[in-house]
């Protein structure tokens, strides 16, 4: 059995209110008004400390990484223990609320969805920069993340690496033509279930419970209100296939492939952007259930064949609580940033 950490964490949480302006006018409706928690990990009282922002995964925000959870470590406990070990030093960690009532994030401007990299790069970091002992400048930030976060993370660094000094990408979404082709019949099978798409939101917001199947059908409108909306279709929501035979429309899908990293890193300015970073880290488990890992290897392949440096890694895991894999990551992103 493994053991239970007890321990209380040794530094300080901090909550900053952000009234944002970039997220004014989404389709949502989702509230503009998002909360920092911050954490000032042991030793944060002499300052010049690098900040790491947390990008969570689907269906989370960042105050759940400070949750208590049986048998595991909340990250701020991981950061402690870390720290303890010798392997890292003090950091600012940011975990940003930036939830949908789509039920999650994947970190990019979306007239549907929020401008949500305006948040981060132009609300939240220089709101930190001014209330923190931090280090200023994006040689001595960090962006990290899991799932949706990963994917967050590593187009951050693909597309806005001005803003960020090293990145961490926890089985990031990628390879988009493996990870989502197969969403697509199950979503309009659960749309026509309920009578279209305004009858299956209706009955989101009508449950006392949401089941798995929902969470799933909701996670692909999700995506399609980020990497394509409609301005004219209801919270901006338009799916990449015919509605009738769910054949993949060439136009609209490849809306979503722009977005994929696997086709951003055919980019000569994303090329040079990864080029700039002082440390890019991915890995992915090989059992990832949602095929992440062929993605993964075909970014890494690239990055390889281009001569930009990186660490990738495989391990032996699926997708889910894989939280473990930060062990590696975080001191990673220290060292990357300090040495």
């Amino acid at each position: 059995m493994p053991s239970h950490p007890f321990l209380p964490v040794k530094g300080e949480f901090r909550t900053f209110t952000i009234d944002s302006k970039a997220l004014q006018g989404n389709m949502l409706q989702d509230p503009t008004t998002r909360e920092v928690l911050v954490y000032l990990s042991p030793g944060w009282e002499e300052g010049n400390l690098p900040l790491f922002v947390d990008l969570v995964g689907f269906t989370g925000s960042g105050k759940a990484h400070n949750n208590w959870k049986p048998f595991q470590e909340s990250l701020p406990q991981r950061i402690d223990r870390l720290i303890a070990e010798g392997k890292m030093g003090a950091i600012a960690l940011a975990l940003p609320d930036c939830f949908t009532s789509l039920g999650g994030n994947q970190y990019i401007n979306s007239i549907a969805m929020g401008n949500w990299s305006d948040f981060l790069i132009n609300e939240m970091i220089p709101l930190l920069e001014e209330e923190l002992p931090i280090k200023k400048g994006r040689e001595n930030r960090a962006v990290f993340g899991k799932s949706s976060g990963g994917y967050g993370a590593i187009v951050h660094a693909m597309i806005h690496s001005e803003h960020w000094g090293a990145v961490a990408c926890h089985s990031g979404d990628m390879g988009f033509d493996r990870l989502f082709a197969g969403d697509f019949p199950k979503a309009l099978t659960a749309l026509e279930g309920k009578g279209g798409l305004e009858g299956f939101l209706e009955h989101i917001e009508n449950s006392k419970k949401m089941k798995g199947d929902d969470f799933h059908t909701l996670m692909t409108l999700a995506m399609a209100a980020t990497y394509d909306p409609d301005p004219d279709a209801i919270k901006g929501i338009r799916l990449p296939v015919d509605p009738y035979t769910c054949e993949l429309i060439p136009e609209r899908w490849q809306a979503w492939l722009d977005w994929d990293p696997v086709v951003l890193i055919e980019k000569q300015t994303v090329q040079d952007n990864l080029r700039s970073m002082k440390g890019i880290f991915i890995d992915c488990g090989w059992k990832d259930q949602y095929n992440i890992h062929f993605g993964t290897r075909q970014l890494c392949v690239r990055l390889q064949e281009l001569n930009i440096d990186h660490i990738h890694e495989e391990f032996e895991d699926n997708h889910s609580s894989i939280d473990y894999r930060m062990d590696v990551s975080l001191p990673f992103l220290y060292r990357s940033l300090t040495e």
